[in-house]
């Protein structure tokens, strides 16, 4: 049995290429980090997360432990969700599109409470880095996704 030069060096170059690396592993990966360690920080310790996060939360009210670890939780399960999708590619879509509407619906709370006057307007650039700059790059990465995904569970 003969094979041709090209055959055989195609067959050559795939079985020898590099493997192609998963970016979205990453990606997914290191924001699911993210929300397991603030996840871990409010379900450990409510009062040091209150007093400690560079957000200034104390301007939105008392101390409540019980709410802190209840959001702690939510957290929690973010980074699962985001673990989930780092590992296995079919489920990226849905498990991003589940965190970006948390992420989304948490600065709208943050705007309406800054708009209705809860807290002051210095609110604005306090929040961004924290909560409304995460929520706009999630609304574009779950659009890449699914874009970059026609196989994912939809």
């Amino acid at each position: 049995m003969s094979t041709s030069p090209s055959s055989a060096g195609l067959r050559r170059d795939s079985a020898t290429a590099a493997p192609r690396r998963d970016l979205w592993l990453y990606v997914f990966a290191i924001a699911a980090i993210g929300n397991l360690a603030n996840g871990a920080w409010m379900l450990a310790d409510p009062a040091g997360w209150y007093a400690g996060i560079p957000a200034a939360v104390p301007d939105f009210g008392p101390l409540n432990e019980h709410f802190v670890r209840d959001l702690g939780s939510v957290f929690t399960v973010l980074g699962i969700a985001l673990a989930w999708g780092a590992v296995v590619p079919a489920v990226r879509f849905p498990m991003l599109a589940i965190v970006t509407l948390f992420y989304v619906l948490h600065a709208l709370v943050h705007v309406l409470d800054t708009v209705r006057g809860l807290v002051g307007p210095a609110h604005w650039a306090i929040d961004f880095p924290a909560v409304y700059f995460p929520a706009v790059l999630l609304v574009v990465l779950t659009a890449v996704v699914a874009r970059s995904a026609p196989n994912a569970v939809r």
